[in-house]
């Protein structure tokens, strides 16, 4: 099924929606976490939508912890930087919507330095007119106002945006700006509530590639 509106815009999360990086990431905030109690698991981050400064209180039993876990997290994440990549056929679907002429953003709850970083050194800093970041606004997702700043930027309606990510704060952010909302689910089953409405929930990365060509055909 077509969207009604024409498709002028695609927005992206960027952790496992455009970068391979969720394991590694895990990997950090345990490495960060489990001296201080904290025992995170992949199901986290269907339900987080800011930078760890933010998130990590909630994750160990005293967030008087919080500095020495975020040390321990930039460590890790500084000695394994380069190890998180693109998924397979994001940069050829970056490049295609350029073709095409269709405006192309970010809305992640990274931090801004850690983003600038991999969109850099992932070759997909050009691509982008609009990059919101976790600690860019006072607010994270599941609240929409980073989308709403996109659409502000891009000067577009939310009918002719469309967003994809992985997590069900994404879903929730994406309903709150009026945005149709592709869901990414990977492994997990999404709650049937958070699925429901998503325009569209897919297993892979890969099937959102496909929806966002096909909403924007020549």
């Amino acid at each position: 099924m077509s969207r009604a509106h024409p498709t002028h815009a695609v927005v992206f999360d960027l952790d496992g929606t455009l970068l391979d990086s969720l394991p590694l990431v895990l990997r950090a905030f345990s490495h960060a976490l489990t001296p201080f109690g904290g025992r995170p698991t992949m199901e986290i981050f269907a339900h987080l939508g800011g930078p760890p400064e933010k998130i990590f209180p909630s994750l160990i039993p005293d967030a008087s912890h919080v500095p020495a876990a975020m040390l321990r997290l930039n460590e890790f994440t500084r000695e394994n930087h380069h190890l998180i990549t693109p998924f397979a056929g994001a940069l050829a679907l970056l490049g295609e919507l350029r073709a095409r002429g269709v405006r192309l953003a970010v809305w992640t709850g990274r931090d801004r330095e850690s983003t600038d970083s991999l969109l850099l050194s992932n070759a997909m800093t050009p691509f982008f007119d609009v990059v919101v970041c976790g600690d860019d606004l006072p607010t994270h997702k599941p609240d929409s106002e980073g989308l709403k700043s996109i659409l502000r930027q891009l000067a577009l309606k939310s009918q002719n945006a469309l967003y994809m990510g992985d997590a069900d704060v994404d879903v929730l952010g994406g309903v709150g700006a009026q945005v149709d909302t592709i869901l990414i689910s990977h492994a997990r089953t999404p709650e049937a509530g958070i699925a429901a409405q998503a325009w569209r929930s897919v297993r892979s990365p890969f099937e959102a590639y496909e929806w966002a060509l096909s909403c924007t055909a020549r």
